[in-house]
């Protein structure tokens, strides 16, 4: 008997190293990309289940804003193609943030 999956978001609290820029990052388990780059890696089918095989490198593509004054981040697997939008965090390095930002006007 094959389980469904769920569609529930899976919290799951993990430290990792960024395997971007190299910093040791502390999870709260939402965290899903690195706060000094933004780079993230491809882990997920769902969120916080860990199924993906792909296990590519993430990279952050643009900003947009939400309507609640939020920011996402768009992240485009560099392995496999797949793109994901992920909520910018508190603790996310507002120069890189702006950075990118700049990136996309420059584009």
């Amino acid at each position: 008997m094959v389980e469904a999956k769920s569609k529930k978001f899976q919290r799951c609290k993990e430290d990792f190293q960024c395997e971007h820029c190299g910093i040791s990052v502390v999870g709260n388990g939402y965290t899903n990309h690195c706060p000094k780059c933004l780079w993230s890696k491809h882990v997920d089918v769902l969120p916080g289940d860990r199924l993906a095989v792909c296990q590519g490198m993430m990279e952050p593509l643009s900003l947009k804003q939400e309507g609640n004054g939020g920011y996402l981040l768009v992240h485009h697997c560099i392995k496999c193609g797949y793109e994901k939008r992920n909520k910018s965090a508190e603790e996310d390095d507002f120069e890189s943030l702006l950075l990118l930002s700049r990136n996309i006007a420059n584009k």
